[in-house]
């Protein structure tokens, strides 16, 4: 017989400053949560409103090791790279890069979102790239909103974004080098599902919109924190009738890399000697920069 997923723990996420100085909302790693293994990190950055002239965003800064995985809610965001690459992302869009080998990239608004400023909000999410796969070929992929797949339940009270994984017989165009569900939820009030989860998996949700109920003792979870769940093999969420607003959050799941962890900044390893080599490489030019007219 099935068995909902209990809440294992419940933590809010802190506030601190990233890039030129724009600050995110970091669920994990946090005091009490490190990771929730292959996710290194989530960031929510916004929602923030920017006059003319006064979005800020990521310089040119390098990473090794793992992927970033860049979401738009609203906003603009101008991708370039090392490797001579340019991609805008705009509301909706999908960014998935794979640093492998290492990359230098910058994360800026676009000039025309700078000029004009708006809302900016989004994720940032690391996922961690097994030892076998740290040197991979940097590269991203890119999926424009009008490309992620969209799930509804047959209540059509439950909608899913599916950028990773599967919901409601609906598959992502996207590839990952384990596997992995990273999902955008929006329930409406009155509205539950139950959605079966790979037991060998890890899974956490974070709301950053309304609230939810989670796992079989219906445990309530508020905007800015991230529920993470026991061991099972579903996912259960309601959102009750008499709420006023709808619950939205990402859903993260993934097999467990279970290898040791070395972190130094923009870069993630296996060991501090691969640390040090990542720092020596970067600081030598041998992870290259961004040719710019």
């Amino acid at each position: 017989m099935p068995t909902i997923r209990p809440v294992a723990q419940v933590i809010t996420a802190h506030q601190q400053r990233e890039g030129a100085g724009f600050m995110v909302r970091r669920p994990f790693p946090t005091h009490g949560l490190d990771q929730v293994d292959p996710f290194l990190m989530l960031d929510e950055v916004g929602p923030i409103d920017y006059d003319p002239g006064q979005a800020i965003g990521a310089p040119d800064h390098p990473h090794r090791g793992f992927e970033t995985v860049s979401y738009i809610l609203a906003g603009e965001k101008l991708h370039e790279d090392s490797t001579g690459k340019t991609q805008l992302l705009t509301s909706g869009d999908v960014q998935w890069m794979t640093a492998g080998s290492g990359i230098v990239h910058s994360e800026l608004p676009s000039p025309g979102f700078r000029e004009r400023g708006g809302q900016a909000h989004g994720f940032q999410i690391w996922v961690n790239l097994p030892a076998a796969a740290k040197a991979a070929t940097p590269g991203y992929q890119y999926v424009p909103a009008d490309r992620i797949p969209r799930a509804t339940d047959d209540s059509n009270l439950v909608t899913v974004t599916v950028i990773a994984g599967s919901a409601f017989g609906t598959d992502a165009v996207i590839g990952t080098h384990t596997p992995i569900l990273l999902q955008d939820w929006q329930v409406q009030p009155g509205g539950e599902a139950t959605l079966p989860m790979d037991p060998d998996h890890n899974v956490a949700a974070y709301l950053f919109e309304g609230s939810a109920l989670f796992g079989p003792e219906a445990t309530p979870v508020a905007r800015s924190q991230i529920v993470v769940f026991g061991p099972g093999d579903e996912m259960h969420v309601t959102v009750p009738a008499n709420q006023d607003r709808a619950a939205r959050f990402l859903l993260l799941a993934g097999k467990p890399i279970n290898e040791p962890v070395a972190r130094h900044g923009p870069f993630v390893m296996n060991t501090e000697d691969e640390i040090i080599a990542a720092i020596q490489d970067f600081q030598s030019g041998r992870m290259g920069e961004i040719q710019r007219p």
